[in-house]
């Protein structure tokens, strides 16, 4: 794993609200991962699921999606591997619990204008509570969902935060290797 070049101030993490950053996407991808929203660290970094003790890089390994943990500042590898990184709201936050709900359903416009435009197989939304927000499913679950957009395939899956205690590490990556398996 690469090591982190720098570790930003509390003035860069303070600077960083509201900041976005762009999305690592192709078109035709196996996978296109959409977050909830940044958080202030990665927005400051400028890199996906930047935050140190951030479990989405060692569960992609772990579920078989890399073939070694990558750091935050490898992002760009996935695109070779056929995977992608969105967000449902671009506005980087402290907590995701700051964002409004109208920000919620904005987003999941905003990813069906990605959907349409890039053509992935699988969208992975990570937080069913984002999902329900977004597209307006209040009972979806983490899985599989039973509709699609256009050919894209719909799955949750649980958010990789630390602060996500429901899902521990070893659990998160039988999740997430789950749908890797489902790829088809």
């Amino acid at each position: 794993m690469s090591e982190q070049p720098w570790r930003p101030t509390k003035a860069q993490l303070l600077a960083a609200q509201g900041k976005t950053l762009p999305d690592i996407i192709a078109p035709d991808l196996k996978v296109l991962f959409a977050g909830i929203n940044p958080g202030l660290y990665t927005a400051a970094i400028q890199h996906h699921f930047g935050r140190p003790g951030n479990r989405f890089w060692p569960t992609l390994h772990a579920a078989g999606f890399t073939p070694r943990v990558l750091s935050p500042f490898e992002e760009d590898e996935l695109i070779a591997l056929g995977y992608g990184i969105t967000n449902v709201v671009a506005r980087a936050t402290a907590a995701a619990d700051e964002l409004e709900p109208h920000e919620f359903v904005a987003g999941g416009k905003k990813l069906l204008a990605k959907l349409k435009k890039y053509r992935p197989k699988v969208l992975a939304i990570l937080g069913v509570g984002a999902y329900r927000a977004a597209f307006d499913r209040r009972k979806a679950q983490v899985g599989p969902q039973d509709e699609t957009i256009g050919e894209t395939r719909l799955w949750v899956l649980p958010n990789p935060s630390g602060l996500n205690a429901h899902y521990q590490a070893a659990r998160l990556a039988e999740v997430f290797a789950e749908l890797r398996r489902g790829i088809r």
